[in-house]
Formats: structure tokens, C-alpha cells, sequence
């Protein structure tokens, strides 16, 4: 689907002058604080972001699942193109796009692909399936590109981690790549494999040392770079199947340059943070909160499970703060660190400075997840009868499996958490809280009138102090649905009151998305909101005239049930219909991706579809393997944003 963006000349105007107006958003929310907020955005506002005016406009098919949150970068100097805004997706099949960010072409401007299938090369399998390791399935069914890469703008560099996998020798492999950002070419020597070890004698050490594992270690928590007195440092976080660990690498020779390991003397203890970033605060201070593992620091130990560290840029821990239920929090799989820390800015009304952190919550331990507002000069550590911290007030009584979002306007300084009732029940509100003299309220001031059934990360634009907007994305299945196969959904609210100006589901199918993920993070720049889901890229904007031609899948995702090896399916119908003006003319159906030959399709498309009219495509699933089953199917058209795709997914048993 395409749309005009401009809805005027007068706004095409406005819309030609701010064409390069923004620099970019370069590092998971925003920011090395993580507060989640684009304070310059001029073209959107609370005016004219509504259902009338507002909407999808452009979608870009991907060949995986995207957890990454889209990065973006102003006046992209193409090689033979000239200057483009830009917009980066990564994949779980461990493909990089770039895209242009207005929409203006329907191909990538580059694309790396980082597997080799007849080599035998491939993301990395959950499960068991194929690799002999138990590898975990939080993310289904492949690993490949998970945690948010992070721009280096002064040298145009991407970096970024892939998880690739040797199907012929049961091999894992975790490379840091550095991608220039105008060709996708690898740069500085570039990929390393990365490994490591440091004396330990917890899970899998050998000769009193533990070693990372390159299967099964998760990335997932966003990268951070670091300038420190003039030497540029990538910074890295895994949870993993023993234990969790932070790495350093030198931005320029890709040189490890610092290793840690939250857990050497026990297991577990990752660092998950929901895909948000490691943070830093101005100073260089590196923040990461733990996972569920031993706390021991307090008696003379190296184990820092449940806790959230203050690190310099060697990684050596400067303090921490450690809840008073920890112990509770180990036994009860009560994770600090499913939620990542929120460094807030220096505020003119208190002479603070904080770390906000929060995670799980429920019974048996506090029976409500805690908002922890802890001092950065000092955190409190370990306290076995009182947290020693400015303030923690009450939650989501579930928790958070998402971080929050942090704005300031002319007066006010706000909060926004959304989490969770209960874990793999009920969702909840988006809630908003004030924060003044270093304190939030004890309550929130405003909620949404929805709830988000496994809570949301929100982005808040805004032009400076004016014109907030709060954005968020609705993944309608459960968490441990997987993958997901309803759409998802795009709300905007009032960043003042949180009053919904906008929701993608009031424009159906016009404003239909792809398949929602977890983990995902709406991206604002320069007009443009961009939502990255299982299938697609979705790019909102300001409407203009409807596209003469438009097609809509009847669903964007389809999971088979199980089905034996060598037998087929019984055949599964996906409705295209014609949501144009124009003729609809299909060229082609086809399935690609990792397991193409396991699907099959027919299709009575061959005819032009006139407005409304609709054609349809019978897909089988006969699986050649055992685990799961992956492709796309993909179809070529001559409306705006072809091909459009629909994930197609099915387990062999």
C-alpha cells in the first residue's frame, strides 16, 4: 500500500524543506540514557495525527522476523544515488536492509545476507532441533540478528551481532560485524568471531574457568557506543544458557578490549533488559540490570543476580543496587533485568541524579512489580531489611516485559510504563506518571483507555517541549504464542493526557500491519513512523489521496499445525483482495525463504482484480524435516510497495 504523504501543497512544501531535517536515530531508544524520546519532530503532531488525516502509507517485505528496533539516518550518501534517508532492518534469517525511508523505491537500497544454505550456514535453531544443544526458544524459530545495532555517524559504520549456525558440523557462531552504512560492505577487518572466558566455577567451567558459548549465548539487549577521551568502544550484553556477559570492543579495530561475567561462581543471570540497550549516562557510566541468579556480592562474592551494576568502560562494577527480595526474586523466576534501565536527564527542579529501573513482579515476592528511582552518585547496593534508594512505588502487578519512555514539556517531566496484570495472562493500561524534585507520583495521572496484552516499550516525539505524542504497538497474541500471527497494532496518544489521537485498527484493512512481534519499539523520524514486525516493514505517515492500486492479504501470517514428515497438508486458503481504485494486476506467486520446498501454493490470480474483487491462494505444508518449517510467500504486483509478503511457518514431526 501507497499513499500520498502530503495532504497539501502547502504541506508537500513543508514536507520537500524538512525532506533531510532530522540527523537520525542511531542507537536503541534514542538515546545511551534509553528514555525512548525524538524531541524533533516537527511534522507530526497532536493536530494532525488522527484517523483521518493519519495512516500506512508504504510497506517493504522482509525475509524474517524483526526484534531490532529500525534505526535511521538523514542525507545518506548512496553511492551512484546521491543522498537518501535511510532506514536499517535486521532479521532473524540474518539479512540487513536498507531501505529508503520515504517510501520512495520498492527495493532495498543494499541488503546483506550473512547465511549460506547449500553451504549449510544458517540462523541459529531453537530447541533441539538439528543442533543437539538446548538452545532457547524465546525467539521462534531462528536466531540470526536479535539485539538493536547501534551508528557510528562520524565514520557512517553500523555494528551489529549475528547468530549463524553450521548445519554440517553442529556449530554455532556469533560475529561482530561493521557495515558501512551507504553499501552494506564490511569494514575494519571486520567480522570477528567472538569469544571469551574469565575465572569461574560455576555451570560448564573447566580448570577453573568459564568460556562463552557462541550457540547458545543470547543477544538480545541493544549495543551501546561509547566515546571516551577520544577512544571510540562498542558495548555488548548477552543472557545465555549459563551465563550472562558484557564484552567491550574497540569501535575501530574490533579488538576486545573488556570482558564480565554477572554470574562466574554460579549460572544464569543474563542481561535481557526486553531488547532494550546497555545505558550509559553522560559521564560514560554503563548501566545493565540481571536476570534471576546467586547474589553474593555482599559477603565477599562475585555473583550479581537481580541486580542493576553501575560499570566504568573496562567493566569493572563502580556500585549497585540490589532489591531487598532478591532471594525471592532467585527462587521465583522474578527477573530484575526483564525490563532495562532509564537513565534520566539532569533536571532543573532537583539535584538528582537517577537510574530508573523495574522488572517482574508478582506473588509470592512483592505481589506487585516495584518502579525503582535509584541515585547514580549513590545506589544503595544491598540492604536485607530496607532498599536503600530514593523511592519505589507500585506497578504493573505482573510486571514488565518492556521498558519505559521518559518526556519533558514546557513544565512537566513524565513516565511512561506499560506492563503486564499478570505473566502469560492479562495485560494492561499505559500508564503515565509525573516526576518532580527527583520523585514520581505514587500513582499514575493518566492511562490509556486500552490494554496491551503483554505490555509495550513506548516512543515519545515531539518538537522539543511541544507537540508530544506518546507511540506504541499492540502485539495482540501472547507472549508464548509462536510465532504470532495476528496484525499488529499502532496506537498514538496525547503525550500530555494520554487521550488516544490515533489507532491503526479503527483503519482496517487500509492501515493492516504485519504480524506483531515482541519486543518492538516504533521508530519516529522526519514524519515517518516506522514499525518493524514478522513479514514487513510498515511506514505511517500523513495521508494524501488513496493509491489507485492496493492489495490487502486477508491475514499477514499463517502457522500450520504439526504434520508428519512426507505427508501433506490439508490446503489453506489466503484471500488477496483489491482495496484500490485501479485495476490490480498480480504477475507473480511464489514461495522463498529457508524452507521453500516445504510449501507449496496454486493460486486463480491470473486475472486482473477490478476494485474489490478478490482472488485466492491455497498453500500446502509437507515438511522434509523434523522442527520448524519457514518461508515466505511472496507476490509481485503493480501496486506501489510490491512484493508484498505473508510469513509462513509449520513444524515437522
Amino acid at each position: 500500500m501507497t499513499r500520498n504523504r502530503c495532504l497539501s501543497i502547502l504541506v508537500a512544501l513543508t514536507c520537500a524543506a524538512s525532506a533531510f531535517a532530522q540527523t537520525g536515530v542511531y542507537t536503541s531508544r534514542y538515546d545511551n540514557g534509553r528514555t525512548g524520546q525524538d524531541r524533533v519532530e516537527t511534522v507530526l503532531t497532536p493536530q494532525n495525527v488522527n484517523n483521518s488525516n493519519f495512516g500506512k502509507i508504504f510497506s517493504y517485505a522482509v525475509d524474517g522476523q524483526v526484534y531490532a528496533q529500525p534505526l535511521w539516518a538523514g542525507a545518506v550518501n548512496i553511492p551512484g544515488q546521491g543522498p537518501h534517508n535511510v532506514v536499517y532492518i535486521e532479521t532473524q534469517t540474518d539479512s540487513v536492509y536498507a531501505f529508503d525511508a520515504d517510501g520512495t523505491t520498492t527495493t532495498p537500497i543494499w541488503q546483506d545476507s550473512f547465511i549460506n544454505i547449500p553451504a549449510g550456514i544458517t540462523p541459529v535453531p531453537c530447541g533441539t532441533d538439528g543442533s543437539g544443544s538446548d538452545i532457547s526458544c524465546g525467539v521462534y524459530p531462528y536466531y540470526g540478528i536479535t539485539g538493536t545495532p547501534v551508528i557510528d555517524r562520524s565514520t557512517n559504520t553500523m555494528y551489529l551481532v549475528a547468530r549463524t549456525f553450521n548445519t554440517n558440523t553442529n556449530t554455532g557462531y556469533q560475529m561482530l560485524h561493521a557495515l558501512d552504512i551507504t553499501t552494506g560492505a564490511e569494514k575494519f577487518g571486520g567480522p570477528v568471531e567472538i569469544m571469551g572466558s574469565v575465572p569461574g566455577s560455576g555451570v560448564g567451567s573447566q580448570g577453573g574457568m568459564i568460556s562463552f558459548n557462541e550457540l547458545a549465548d543470547i543477544q538480545r539487549v541493544g549495543l551501546l557506543l561509547l566515546n571516551q577521551n577520544g577512544t571510540k568502544t562498542i558495548y555488548i550484553g548477552w543472557a545465555g544458557a549459563a551465563h550472562g556477559w558484557i564484552m567491550g570492543y574497540n569501535a575501530s579495530t574490533l579488538a576486545q578490549t573488556a570482558i564480565f561475567a554477572t554470574t562466574p561462581n554460579f549460572g544464569v543471570g543474563g542481561i535481557w533488559a526486553s531488547g532494550n540497550g546497555l545505558a550509559a549516562d553522560s559521564l560514560g557510566n554503563i548501566y545493565a540490570a540481571v536476570g534471576d541468579s546467586l547474589f553474593d556480592v555482599n559477603t565477599g562474592g562475585t555473583d550479581y543476580g537481580d541486580t542493576l551494576m553501575k560499570m566504568d568502560s573496562n567493566l569493572n562494577v563502580l556500585d549497585y543496587f540490589t532489591p531487598v527480595d532478591q532471594l525471592c526474586r532467585q527462587k521465583n523466576d522474578m527477573d530484575l533485568g526483564s525490563s532495562g534501565p532509564m537513565v534520566i536527564p539532569s533536571q532543573a527542579t532537583a539535584s538528582v541524579s537517577e537510574v530508573i529501573q523495574t522488572g517482574k513482579g508478582g506473588d509470592p515476592c512483592e505481589g506487585v512489580a516495584l518502579i525503582y528511582v535509584v541515585n547514580r552518585n549513590n545506589m544503595g547496593k544491598y540492604n536485607p531489611n530496607q532498599d536503600n534508594i530514593f523511592q519505589e512505588i507500585e506497578g504493573a502487578p505482573g510486571g514488565y516485559w518492556s521498558s519505559g519512555a521518559y518526556w519533558t514539556d514546557q513544565k512537566n517531566q513524565y513516565l511512561y510504563y506499560a506492563g503486564v496484570v499478570a505473566e502469560g495472562g492479562t495485560g494492561d493500561y499505559l500508564k503515565m506518571y509525573s516526576l518532580k524534585n527527583g520523585l514520581l507520583s505514587t500513582t499514575p495521572i493518566a492511562q490509556s483507555t486500552n490494554v496491551f496484552p503483554v505490555g509495550a516499550t513506548p516512543t515519545v516525539s515531539s518538537n522539543g517541549n511541544n507537540n508530544g505524542i506518546v507511540w506504541a504497538i499492540e502485539r495482540q497474541d501472547s507472549l508464548g504464542i509462536q510465532p504470532g500471527q495476528s496484525p499488529m497494532l499502532l496506537y498514538a496518544y496525547d503525550a500530555t493526557n494520554l487521550d488516544t489521537l490515533y489507532s491503526s485498527d479503527n483503519n482496517l484493512p487500509h492501515d493492516l500491519g504485519g504480524c506483531g512481534n515482541k519486543m518492538q519499539v516504533p521508530t519516529v523520524a522526519n514524519g515517518m513512523v516506522y514499525v518493524a514486525t514478522e513479514n514487513e516493514l510498515d511506514l505511517f505517515g500523513l495521508l494524501g489521496a488513496p493509491p489507485a492500486v492496493s492489495m490487502s492479504f486477508k491475514q499477514p501470517c499463517y502457522t500450520f499445525n504439526k504434520q508428519t514428515v512426507g505427508t501433506s497438508s490439508s490446503p489453506e486458503a489466503q484471500i488477496i483482495t483489491n482495496t484500490g481504485t485501479s485495476t490490480l494486476t498480480i504477475s507473480s506467486v511464489t514461495v522463498t525463504g529457508l524452507n521453500n520446498s516445504d510449501f507449496s501454493q496454486t493460486n486463480n490470480c491470473t486475472a486482473p482484480l477490478a476494485p474489490g474483487q478478490t482472488c485466492t491462494i491455497k498453500i500446502t505444508f509437507k515438511p522434509t524435516a523434523q522442527g520448524p518449517r519457514y518461508a515466505q510467500l511472496m507476490v509481485q504486483d503493480n501496486a506501489g510497495n510490491s512484493p508484498q509478503n505473508n510469513q509462513l511457518m509449520g513444524r515437522g514431526i
